[in-house]
């Protein structure tokens, strides 16, 4: 891997200074992201994916396991608090910039160095402590392209051998466990598919055996989709794609993001010097293709979704790899790092101006009632809650935060969402079978779609903080109704797999008609 424009050695305290300023904002942001991540309440995916810790399986309705396992192995060690389910999520930035430093540091340390520094100036990487399906697909891509980019540093220094293709198994094996995480790791995937295609043809052994190493963890997901009634496959594929409709909107709110995301500080400077932007991006050909191929996909796919902010990140730190190895001396970084700190300093401030504001005084926020529902779950199930009484919900965010709070697990009854479908999977509704079940609403909910399952149905209200929510109480559940009004629709929508996939088995379909495909 050639180098770009060295640094100025006519600033040597320049130099110095990433090293200094390292360990100060490591320290600091791994401070500020504790504290994030004990102060606020879970959000609905975040109490989600504690509950897939809690039914730990190799494989979930919607995504692959890995952030349930990371969740799983925190909780023996530190118990079920906020910031133990986050921990993870607060340390991830040391670990991606670890990935970097190890990465390209042999190629030049103090743009290494820089690189890091920058990325971890960022604003994301103070403010986000949450736990996501994105949080261990951001390391595991990290370490993958850190991995290939010193195979590819010892390829071209003449490495042959074990030495050599132990770097690019290293990387598979990143790669399968991000593969692992969320599917969005097939874009890191593609970005190497690019590189060695157009620009390193003669490794294309190296490229062979990361694939070779990367199959384990694609292997465990076709197996569990296999015998889960390829939900995965369905969700992401097509379920959650069939209201997609093109939009300028969603392209121009893509654009919007990634500027913010990159930062007015860098675009500048990108702007500045881009001419050796263009020089790096050609000579670093595998980390521009890391950087840039897969941000361009979400570009496409922008046109039909809407881009989550978290969607990007696993590809996000290699864009200040790009600038640091463009940048031309220790002045312009300096520049850049205080650009950034300075843009970092109003969001910190902001964050405190909004920490220290009380819940009531977001009561005209158009969605009060869900941060009132996340600060107040364990009050507003203790209102709920009576002798005998099957607590549920009628979707998967409030039913994960309230079992939560109620340290037990509460179910969705009712059609749900296109999201999160869990309970499909690992509820059996027939245990319900002549219960009184109170069905918790953040909105005022129909009760005549309750009516059919029950025998007597009454909407009860109560307050909490100011906002008005809802529970649904019906006495004497009659599952083989639920079971032909509500799973049968359910599985009209939602299990209608194609009949040419093989399926091995299905809970949610045999507990319906008794196979492992029901249409």
């Amino acid at each position: 891997m050639s180098d770009s424009p060295s640094l100025a050695s006519s600033h040597p305290l320049v130099l110095s200074s990433p090293a200094r300023w390292l360990w100060l904002v490591a320290l600091a942001s791994l401070g500020w992201r504790w504290w994030v991540s004990a102060a606020l309440p879970l959000t609905g995916d975040e109490a989600l994916f504690y509950w897939w810790a809690r039914y730990l399986d190799y494989g979930y309705y919607d995504h692959p396991p890995m952030v349930a396992w990371w969740i799983a192995a925190m909780r023996p060690l530190f118990g079920d608090a906020a910031w133990a389910v986050r921990l993870p999520a607060t340390l991830l930035p040391l670990g991606v910039g670890w990935a970097m430093w190890w990465g390209w540091s042999p190629v030049n340390r103090e743009r290494a160095a820089w690189a890091v520094l920058l990325y971890w100036l960022t604003p994301v990487n103070w403010l986000n402590a949450l736990i996501a399906t994105d949080t261990p697909l951001i390391l595991w891509a990290a370490w993958s392209a850190a991995a290939m980019a010193r195979a590819e540093q010892a390829a071209s220094q003449g490495r042959t051998g074990w030495a050599l293709h132990k770097l690019y198994a290293l990387s598979g094996l990143f790669m399968g466990a991000a593969f692992l995480s969320k599917y969005f790791a097939v874009l890191l995937g593609v970005a190497y598919v690019v590189y060695f295609m157009l620009f390193a043809r003669p490794h294309w052994r190296g490229f062979l055996m990361m694939v070779l190493f990367a199959l384990p963890g694609a292997a465990v997901n076709l197996v569990w989709n296999l015998n889960h009634c390829w939900t995965n496959i369905m969700f992401n594929l097509f379920n959650r794609n069939e209201d997609a409709v093109a939009s300028w909107d969603t392209v121009f709110s893509y654009v919007g993001m990634m500027a913010y995301l990159i930062s007015p500080v860098l675009l500048w400077m990108g702007w500045r010097h881009r001419q050796a932007l263009g020089q790096v991006a050609r000579r670093q050909a595998l980390l521009t293709c890391m950087a840039v191929v897969p941000l361009l996909l979400f570009g496409l796919m922008s046109a039909k979704k809407v881009i989550g902010l978290h969607w990007v990140m696993g590809f996000y730190p290699f864009i200040f790899l790009l600038f640091a190895w463009a940048l031309p001396d220790g002045k312009s970084m300096a520049r850049a790092a205080k650009g950034l700190g300075l843009i970092l300093a109003l969001h910190l401030v902001a964050s405190v101006v909004l920490a220290v504001l009380g819940l009531h005084q977001w009561q005209h926020f158009k969605y009060y009632h869900r941060l009132v529902e996340a600060a107040r779950s364990e009050q507003m199930v203790q209102q709920v809650r009576a002798p005998g009484v099957v607590l549920a919900s009628n979707g998967y965010s409030s039913a994960a935060i309230f079992g939560y709070a109620a340290k037990a697990h509460v179910p969705v009854l009712g059609m749900g969402s296109v999201h999160a479908r869990q309970d499909d999977l690992i509820v059996d509704y027939s245990q319900f079978e002549g219960k009184t079940i109170r069905v918790m609403a953040t909105r005022e909910p129909s009760v005549d779609d309750y009516r059919p399952y029950f025998d007597q149905v009454r909407l009860l209200t109560f307050q909490q903080d100011g906002a008005t929510f809802y529970a649904v109480e019906g006495v004497n559940f009659h599952y083989a109704i639920y079971k032909d009004v509500v799973m049968a629709e359910v599985n009209r929508r939602y299990y209608n797999f194609p009949a040419w996939l093989p399926v091995r088995g299905c809970a949610f379909c045999e507990r319906l008609c008794g196979k492992a495909r029901c249409n």
